[in-house]
């Protein structure tokens, strides 16, 4: 019984440190670089002028009238 919770500390931290790495591995590879690629992919083709005429055109400003 002595050191027993020397020992079994040893053993949680190492654990929790995998788990953790683990963890922030695939929050990384599977949420923030798709995440990436969608922004990238929208981005590409957007043309912010042609969005702004439309949202003019549909009246959502006050200070920029539809035409």
């Amino acid at each position: 019984m002595r050191r027993l919770l020397a020992r079994r500390m040893k053993l949680h931290l190492f654990g929790a440190f995998f788990v953790s790495v683990g963890c922030a591995t695939l929050y990384k590879f599977g949420v923030a670089e798709p995440r990436k690629r969608a922004y990238a992919e929208f981005y590409k083709n957007y043309d912010p002028m042609k969005d702004f005429e439309a949202m003019r055109a549909a009246g959502v400003f006050e200070s920029a009238p539809p035409k």
